[in-house]
């Protein structure tokens, strides 16, 4: 679905990224990992449009994405939900799902579907439509970012620290939201996260990032036996019979 090759960027003179490579497909969640600074998010920024990338090649379902705009790699299906949340405060819970939908309106049939989809996966929103999202908790607002990114019916979707500084039931809600899109819903979806615990409970895949450069790819299980990521990422005491 998404692949990603020899990937490098920055800003202005400054170089981030250098030569990532990357791939996730249907139905997978591929976890990007790494200290602060390593470069995660500016990844994120790049496969999104936010960013021109300065050398690689990125391509969704066979289509070319390197040096489109943030407009046209959303239209060709790829959802970017920023850290922060950064939700229109002002604006409903329901105003804010419809802004999602707006490239596909004139679809009513397949946004009302994706409405009923998100309310579905978090049942919380239903009753808080009419409530401007800047009076949720940081819980529910990330809730209404990811279901804004749904409402366009992307094919990849990318998340930037979905769990930073919520509570951890929430960090729940939200984790089990994603394993049931990449599920029952064939979504393929890039997850960075500094909870590293958290995500190697529902990756496929994980990539371990260090100053711009991927310097370990595996599954949670063959990782979790590496001592360096252990130590430096999960605790001593991490054991995937127990996670």
């Amino acid at each position: 679905m998404l692949d990603v090759s020899g990937l490098s960027a920055g800003y202005d003179k400054l170089q981030v990224l250098h030569e990532i490579d990357l791939a996730v497909a249907d139905g997978q969640l591929l976890a990007v990992i790494g200290a602060n600074g390593a470069g995660k998010s500016t990844l994120l920024r790049a496969l999104s449009g936010l960013l021109r990338p300065s050398a690689g090649r990125i391509t969704l379902a066979g289509r070319e994405l390197t040096g489109l705009s943030a407009e046209a790699i959303a239209a060709a299906g790829l959802a970017h939900v920023p850290e922060n949340r950064l939700v229109f405060p002002s604006l409903t819970v329901s105003d804010n799902l419809a802004l999602g939908g707006w490239t596909r309106r004139r679809d009513g049939t397949a946004v009302a579907a994706r409405r009923a989809q998100v309310l579905e996966l978090f049942p919380r929103l239903a009753t808080r439509l009419d409530q401007p999202a800047g009076t949720l908790s940081g819980g529910e607002q990330q809730m209404v970012a990811i279901g804004r990114g749904l409402m366009a019916g992307p094919k990849v979707l990318v998340l930037d620290e979905p769990s930073l500084g919520l509570a951890p039931r929430l960090v729940g809600e939200i984790f089990a939201a994603l394993a049931r899109l990449k599920a029952e819903h064939e979504l393929a979806i890039v997850l960075v996260e500094q909870n590293a615990r958290a995500a190697f409970r529902v990756a496929d895949e994980v990539v371990v990032m260090d100053r711009g450069r991927v310097v370990a790819t595996g599954s949670p299980a063959v990782l979790a036996d590496d001592d360096r990521v252990r130590s430096a990422y999960l605790g001593g005491n991490y054991s995937t019979a127990t996670s």
